[in-house]
């Protein structure tokens, strides 16, 4: 995984991302980076049966070996892995879900905000571009388990402005590992939760992807690391 190549995202139905989709009290001035409170009816987290999950995509502790500093995510659209960087050559590593054809991309970015069991607003254009194809979606959706969001979401922001994407759960687990959304980084919830308690705003997130955007950046993922993975640490 060193010197980062571009990537071809491939297919599949997409409902979560190029959206405004949050909860509207997150968007008041007041209170812009305020994660949102989960509704009392919903479960905290839904965790996928293992089985719906490749192996491959379960979280673990690998060692990775890249210049990058500690705290840093690094998205491999192409692998499918998400990792956040904790130093001496170590990172978490988590399996993602990312775009389809058309909706890949790469740059550096930063958490701008983040929100807990997000409400959804599917934009105008993916309401008529799904509706031409017989599904028809809400103009609003509340957040828990059914929402495509999942139980987290990290907006994804570039010089201070929304791009859009956001680093979120889903509530199709059996869709990591594939190229399906239509741009987001979708894990599954109990791995977006962990995720979410670890990384704070304005952490640096490099998406590596079509057009290589990302610029210079070289990582190596050395494989799972034993010892941590079976005593902790």
């Amino acid at each position: 995984m060193k010197s980062i190549l571009p990537v071809v995202a491939a297919a599949g139905i997409a409902v979560s991302c190029l959206t405004a989709a949050s909860d509207a009290a997150a968007f008041t001035a007041s209170a812009p980076h305020v994660a949102q409170a989960l509704p009392s009816n919903v479960i905290r987290v839904s965790t996928a049966p293992q089985g719906q999950v490749k192996p491959q995509f379960q979280r673990r502790v690998v060692r990775l070996v890249t210049n990058e500093a500690p705290g840093t995510v690094i998205v491999d659209t192409n692998n499918k892995f998400l990792y956040l960087v904790e130093g001496s050559n170590r990172a978490r590593r988590y399996g993602i879900g990312v775009g389809r054809d058309g909706f890949g991309w790469s740059g550096v970015v930063k958490v701008g905000r983040k929100a807990e069991w997000p409400g959804w607003t599917p934009p105008p254009e993916m309401i008529a571009r799904e509706a031409k194809k017989g599904h028809k979606l809400p103009a609003y959706q509340e957040g828990g388990e059914d929402n495509p969001l999942g139980a987290r979401a990290m907006y994804l922001y570039r010089n201070g402005n929304d791009t859009a994407f956001r680093i979120h759960g889903t509530n199709q687990p059996w869709s990591i590992g594939l190229n399906m959304s239509s741009g987001c980084i979708r894990m599954m919830n109990k791995d977006v939760t962990d995720l979410y308690e670890r990384v704070p705003i304005g952490t640096k997130v490099i998406v590596v992807g079509p057009g290589n955007k990302q610029g210079e950046v070289s990582y190596e993922d050395r494989g799972v690391d034993i010892l941590r993975t079976m005593f902790g640490g």
